[in-house]
């Protein structure tokens, strides 16, 4: 079977890289842009930096905000009415994941109708047409979703989330600004870095890893440790570093799928409302533990890239734990907490349940179980 990659068609990198916006959004023949954004960055005056720039070009836009931080099916629906009443015929998201997820469900409803209930979109939906021409401006460094394939929405009524895989909701252009990210407090900035991490560290030991993502993510995973504990102090250096690691990070995983502690974090978000930088940050060092006879030496890799010294001279057994180790005193030194207190044990036969049919299980390096998975939640409870 032939291995695949898809990026972005093209991406902006550096301190005031959005300048570049109303130039391709006039090279690209953009007459009616749709901003999706969520409320707090257009409350705080983060998308107006970027519309600011469409009003001094004099590009017409809609602003559309009405998305909350796990968003939803209605939201979704939402856009897509405030899409068509906009007459609008481009998208430029600004936010986190939340604003992207949103607008890409949006871009490739609005281009594949029949899609419209978005249900139907949960895991490799058989779309026939790209999504609406859209460039991905990230406020948060850990996503990445300005250059994935995926998305993840919230189904209130079932109480669960669903991934959606599609290489026809890739945004166009991704702008990579770490200015636009310099608002972001101690808290996000932590989460959102932790979840970039799981992105990589997930993406490098998924079953589907191979040499290109590999090499994207074993150099996500040295820049974030590198740079997660400064991003967290608002220092540029840390800023600009994690811009680029998460963006690398997506690069890999994106291509090769990720694994379960992401399957978790998406039950506890749409369970608990847990923020998923946290949950992933919470579960990565226990899956690791988990997977890690599963592994072969990739742990040894893993423990280099996090700046584990003396790591050739260690046994697999000691380079195992180094790396998890690591992993663990990254997360404490950015303030991740430990255990989740909402959890309940007359809850876990759902969230395992949920857990596994998540279409991210199965990129595991090690199969599991619902019994098993009861089990991961326990270390958290």
């Amino acid at each position: 079977m032939a291995n695949r990659v898809i990026l972005n068609t093209v991406s902006f990198h550096g301190a005031g890289a959005i300048k570049e916006i109303p130039a391709l959004a006039k090279n690209r023949g953009f007459k009616k842009v749709f901003i999706c954004s969520d409320p707090d960055l257009v409350k705080f005056g983060v998308t107006k930096k970027v519309t600011d720039l469409l009003d001094e070009a004099a590009i017409p836009y809609s602003l559309y905000s009405d998305i909350k931080p796990n968003p939803t099916i209605q939201n979704v629906q939402d856009g897509v009415a405030a899409f068509k009443a906009a007459g609008a015929d481009s998208i430029i998201t600004i936010g986190g994941g939340s604003s992207m997820d949103t607008a890409k469900a949006i871009g490739i409803i609005i281009t594949n109708p029949e899609f419209e209930d978005v249900r139907s979109l949960e895991g490799v939906a058989p779309t026939k047409n790209h999504a609406v021409p859209t460039i991905a401006v990230p406020t948060t460094a850990g996503t990445a979703a300005e250059v994935t394939i995926n998305y993840v929405i919230t189904d209130l009524e079932k109480e669960r989330k669903f991934v959606c895989v599609d290489e026809h909701d890739i945004p166009e252009v991704a702008i990579v600004d770490p200015d636009m990210m310099s608002t972001m407090p101690k808290g996000l900035t932590a989460a959102t870095g932790m979840d970039a991490l799981t992105h990589a560290i997930e993406g490098y030991t998924t079953k589907a890893a191979w040499e290109i993502p590999d090499m994207f993510h074993l150099e996500a995973i040295r820049l974030i440790s590198a740079n997660l504990r400064g991003a967290v102090e608002n220092t540029p250096e840390g800023r600009n570093g994690m811009a680029l690691a998460q963006y690398i990070a997506g690069m890999g995983f994106s291509n090769v799928g990720l694994g379960i502690a992401h399957s978790i974090a998406h039950t506890l978000g749409a369970h608990y409302d847990t923020p998923h930088g946290v949950a992933c940050a919470m579960m990565l060092p226990i899956v690791m533990e988990y997977n890690k006879e599963y592994t072969g030496e990739r742990f040894r890799e893993i423990a280099k890239a996090m700046g584990v010294q003396g790591v050739d001279s260690m046994s697999q057994a000691e380079y195992r734990k180094a790396a998890i180790d690591a992993v663990r005193q990254l997360s404490k030194d950015v303030g991740i907490p430990e255990k989740l207190d909402k959890i309940k044990e007359e809850d876990l036969d759902v969230l395992a349940a949920d857990a596994y049919a998540d279409a991210c299980r199965p990129g595991n390096p090690r199969d599991t179980n619902v019994e098993e998975l009861k089990e991961l939640y326990r270390k958290i409870m």
